[in-house]
């Protein structure tokens, strides 16, 4: 039975990833925020440089049924800023494929249905097929870079400087992980 807000269509209802990229540079406009500028250009150097993988992409072609995928995120997040760009471009590889974006801290009661744990982690990504069953949930980041994650804050180091070593490790990574996660979730869904 699909959830209340997908009844409502919040979900379809979302930006697309073009306005939520005109949103982002709107935010960044009006506000100058260290942490939304390095995302931004995050963000663009992935658009830049990125080129997706061949056989994700032929995965991504099979998929022969309709999906809504929902993210959840915000401006100022900078594991979306180093994720979100991957998910989007995977998206427009197959029309069957309505990526439809979310802003976390206007959407909490959705967020509040899809924690880490007992946070508000974000980006959060949620398919549906088009009746509002979940299909997969991805976030709010790659296995590896959360598994560094939990090995800096046991090992006490500062959030500071445990943020700075996983935005390394993703430069480092260039997607291939994102790639590798997204090959096994969509390869079910591949005809």
């Amino acid at each position: 039975m699909p959830k209340k807000f997908f009844e409502d269509r919040r979900p379809h209802n979302g930006m697309k990833y073009n306005e939520y990229l005109d949103y982002f540079k709107n935010k960044l406009e009006e506000n100058f925020d260290e942490h939304i500028k390095l995302n931004f250009q995050r963000t663009n150097r992935i658009h830049k440089i990125y080129q997706i993988d061949n056989e994700l992409k032929n995965i991504i072609l099979r998929i022969n049924s309709n999906q809504i995928w929902m993210v959840l995120t915000e401006a100022w997040c900078g594991d979306s800023a180093q994720s979100l760009p991957y998910i989007a471009i995977f998206a427009e590889q197959n029309p069957k494929i309505d990526l439809r974006i979310l802003l976390r801290d206007s959407n909490l009661d959705i967020m509040d249905q899809y924690l880490t744990g007992t946070s508000r982690s974000i980006p959060k990504l949620i398919s549906f097929d088009l009746d509002g069953n979940e299909l997969f949930q991805w976030g709010p980041r790659p296995k590896k870079a959360q598994e560094l994650i939990a090995k800096l804050r046991d090992e006490g180091i500062p959030k500071e400087k445990y943020l700075e070593e996983l935005h390394k490790w993703y430069a480092n990574d260039k997607g291939k992980s994102i790639e590798e996660e997204f090959k096994k979730i969509l390869s079910k869904f591949s005809a």
